[in-house]
């Protein structure tokens, strides 16, 4: 069967498109889809500590956003928007390019016309760029002369927020750079250029009632760009090609993670990219080859279990994944997800039908409309439910 991109499109009045979040955060709307009834309730983010239960294992993604969309100048004078979508070269020279070597190179996305390689950019605080060479897929390697805390330090002050278009506000306000973060986000893991928004509701507080829960508590990395939220251009979904981006996970969280599914407890992840970070992970380390590892009985409880052990079966992971979910996808290791609302014909809208079904996600949104919840980013949130 085609799944066409029509079949992901919906109508959705301007007014219920979210400008900025709810406050506090844990207050935002929260609909709960049963997706083996496709069953319907409407509750607030904070109630739901009343769905998850002891052992749940709660997988968020901590990748910090940068303030990516940096504007600057050509030798001529004309304005050349740079946004960074992800980083390809970090070091005191840049190998196999064709001017001179660079400090940091990234891939970009650049808003001007007749860009060329050799091009040079100018930014405040002494930043310079130079476009090396277009990728042809609508992004370009662009060098800087930074590297390292110079250019975090640099891009910290002269770089904007990178907030979806449809949020009309001033990008500089300082409270857009808390708000459109994430309270877990860690200043280890920066590289995000838009955030994982399913993680903008949660709370302090809301955090703590999980764990004294008994709720497991995993973060994962995986730096939003491109493949994230890139629009489908083909009307036959399978032809899409997903921009890869950049993953991280020790061998411990991994061991933890996999171990609470073979102990047949729910994966819950907060986010698409949490999904789709886990699902490519397992889809090449399957964890039927786990199983040999893992004693009959429940961890702690038997004493035979090795977790030490355990660990060493796993190794750390950082690389790139591209994985597209759509309908039809088999999950792996994912049971539950917590999500926002999403745009019409995106990839995220295609990967949560494939989650929940299509039918159910269609009922979902028209009832969601009907209810008047707030989309998109800054807005509601959807927890699509296994019950086991």
């Amino acid at each position: 069967m085609i799944m066409k991109l029509s079949d992901f499109d919906y109508n959705l009045p301007k007014n219920l498109i979210a400008t900025e979040p709810a406050k506090p955060r844990d207050h935002s709307r929260l609909l709960i889809l049963q997706k083996e009834t496709g069953e319907i309730e409407h509750k607030h983010f904070y109630d739901i500590v009343d769905y998850l239960k002891k052992g749940d294992c709660l997988v968020l993604n901590n990748s910090k956003v940068i303030p990516a969309r940096l504007i600057g100048k050509k030798d001529t004078g004309g304005k050349v928007e740079v946004f960074l979508h992800k980083v390809v070269f970090c070091g005191s020279t840049a190998q196999n390019l064709a001017v001179e070597p660079q400090k940091t190179v990234w891939q970009c996305l650049l808003g001007a016309k007749k860009m060329k390689a050799g091009l040079k950019i100018y930014f405040d605080k002494g930043l310079e760029a130079t476009v090396l060479r277009d990728n042809e897929d609508g992004t370009w390697d662009v060098g800087f002369n930074m590297s390292g805390v110079d250019f975090d330090k640099v891009l910290e002050k002269i770089g904007h927020v990178p907030l979806p278009p449809y949020i009309k506000k001033n990008e500089d306000k300082k409270n857009d750079k808390k708000s459109y973060q994430t309270i877990y986000a860690d200043d280890n893991k920066k590289g995000s250029v838009a955030a994982p928004t399913a993680g903008l509701h949660f709370t302090p507080r809301l955090m703590k009632k999980l764990k004294d829960k008994g709720v497991q508590i995993e973060y994962i990395t995986l730096h939003v760009g491109l493949g994230t939220f890139a629009p489908v251009k083909t009307e036959d979904i399978k032809k899409h090609k997903m921009h890869s981006e950049l993953v991280e996970i020790d061998k411990e969280t991994m061991a933890r993670i996999y171990l609470a599914k073979l102990q047949d407890r729910r994966i819950i992840t907060v986010g698409t990219t949490s999904t789709r970070m886990l699902e490519a992970i397992v889809s090449e380390f399957p964890i039927s080859n786990f199983q040999p590892c893992l004693p009959a009985g429940r961890f702690p409880n038997n004493s035979q279990f090795s977790m030490h052990k355990f660990i060493k079966q796993f190794f750390k992971i950082k690389e790139f994944i591209n994985i597209f979910i759509f309908p039809g996808y088999r999950f792996k290791i994912v049971d539950a997800m917590i999500t926002n609302f999403h745009l019409p014909k995106s990839t995220l809208l295609m990967l949560v039908s494939a989650l929940a079904g299509k039918k159910n996600i269609d009922k979902a949104y028209e009832s969601a409309i009907l209810n008047e919840y707030r989309f998109y980013s800054y807005g509601d949130a959807m927890l699509i439910l296994d019950s086991n």
